[in-house]
């Protein structure tokens, strides 16, 4: 039977060693389920206090992606067993990824992301968390939530908030794709390097005078980095959202959620990107823009740890409310592509419901991730 994670621990110089782990599912594009879940999670704790690793280095099997995101598909058939009350299935499934997520967030070693291809949704919670976050001229990034009536999880709510220009509120709205200059413009990657070189990459890193100190392994390692970048380069390709940078401002900077998507859907632009971008917030869920435009709000003055508690419970709740199991019907059950939203527009949302979504289903000492941290 094929392991659906894979460990290696690589030798490299002092003694020290690499850590390796692979999402091994290339049939799905290496969609986070459960299982790899309940596999990584134990082995980074272990990695974290074992002395002998000096750095972790996480990427997905195959070309075609990193992680397309989470087995959506395995929540939705848990919904839909539980017929309309909260599922425990969900709630566990949301609570172990975020717990991952964090952990990713606060590991204190080096922790390299190998962000080739596509990555998308629960894919991205696991690469935004790394100290050194790597795209390639292959990657295709992007939170796609809106189209099927959910909305940035993951940690978006804490970096969503911190991308410039308003380009986070325009992501999580439109869902838009991104590029390796896009992911670099908005804080979700740190270093280009060429699919080609990744070989080159690992030998390098054996080669790596690594210390004991994790503070001078950070730097050996981003020095290494940025000498892959500068080779790499010429290959970046043009950012969009650096592009458009004026104009998304310029769109998102109101502060209702229906002037904002008036003032996106309103631009008329000849450039298939941004036009794709419409049609995506167009045909999407107006429940989610609501929620996303919410979390976005209440987002910004909040740590990364209750980020992950407000998430937490939003996920919880969209696994009952119905939306989110007519979006994942409509594209990957059924594949009519004919979703029938529970709101026909922004303006339409009720705020009773919004309040509700935004109502913990939990007292603090409850929480299933009280313990995160601060």
């Amino acid at each position: 039977m094929t392991q659906v994670v894979t460990f290696q621990e690589i030798d490299s110089a002092n003694g020290k060693k690499i850590a390796v782990i692979t999402l091994n599912s290339p049939k799905s594009l290496n969609a986070l389920g459960m299982d790899m879940i309940a596999l990584i999670y134990p082995k980074l704790k272990q990695w974290q206090t074992q002395d002998d690793i000096a750095a972790v280095f996480l990427q997905g099997e195959g070309d075609k992606a990193f992680c397309a995101g989470g087995d959506i598909v395995y929540m939705y058939n848990d919904i839909i067993a539980d017929k309309g009350n909260f599922s425990p299935g969900v709630e566990k499934y949301f609570t172990t990824e975020y717990e991952l997520d964090y952990f990713i967030h606060t590991f204190n070693k080096p922790f390299i992301v190998w962000g080739n291809g596509i990555v998308m949704g629960g894919g991205l919670g696991l690469m935004v968390g790394g100290s050194h976050r790597i795209v390639t001229e292959n990657s295709r990034i992007a939170m796609p939530e809106i189209s099927i009536g959910l909305y940035p999880d993951v940690g978006g709510s804490y970096f969503l908030n911190r991308m410039p220009n308003n380009c986070g509120m325009f992501l999580g709205l439109t869902g838009a794709s991104i590029n390796a200059a896009d992911a670099k413009y908005s804080h979700l990657a740190d270093y280009f390097v060429a699919s080609d070189n990744k070989d080159s990459l690992m030998e390098q890193l054996t080669q790596v005078d690594w210390q004991d100190s994790i503070t001078l392994n950070h730097e050996k390692l981003s020095s290494l980095l940025t000498d892959f970048e500068n080779d790499s380069i010429s290959l970046l390709p043009e950012s969009k959202l650096t592009e458009h940078e004026t104009l998304i401002n310029q769109v998102t900077s109101f502060n209702n959620l229906a002037s904002i998507v008036e003032g996106i859907l309103a631009v008329e632009v000849d450039d298939k990107w941004f036009v794709r971008a419409q049609k995506s917030l167009k045909s999407g869920s107006p429940l989610s823009a609501s929620l996303t435009f919410q979390q976005i709000q209440s987002g910004a003055s909040l740590s990364l740890a209750d980020c992950f508690r407000m998430e937490l419970n939003l996920s919880v709740k969209a696994g009952k409310f119905g939306e989110f199991t007519e979006g994942v019907r409509a594209l990957l059950i059924d594949k009519d592509n004919s979703p029938k939203w529970h709101f026909s527009s922004v303006e339409t949302v009720d705020n009773k419901v919004i309040d509700w979504f935004f109502e913990s289903k939990w007292t603090p000492e409850q929480h299933p991730l009280a313990n995160l941290g601060n």
